[in-house]
């Protein structure tokens, strides 16, 4: 078993690793990155960008998104992985 050796306190949070994972997909600033910013609107992200992010968070997190959960904002992001990771 592998213990890492860093302390709790420099463990990203969920929303930090969820900005980090969508502004990784297009090289965005993470300052660019808020809570409010829409995907398709703000950051530009087409389909196929949103369909990677949630691939993404699914290896992550070890949750499943469903398709028809509704996912405008990075903020529905952050909230949704939350409130779903932590039942994992």
């Amino acid at each position: 078993m592998y213990v890492s050796t860093t302390s709790l306190a420099h463990t990203p949070t969920i929303e930090q690793q969820v900005f980090r994972i969508i502004s990784k997909r297009k090289a965005i600033r993470a300052s660019r990155v808020r809570k409010t910013a829409s995907l398709a609107r703000d950051l530009r992200f087409d389909t196929v960008d949103v369909v990677d992010i949630i691939l993404e968070l699914e290896r992550n997190f070890s949750i499943t998104i469903p398709d028809e959960v509704p996912l405008t904002t990075v903020g529905d992001f952050v909230r949704y992985v939350r409130e779903h990771a932590a039942a994992a």
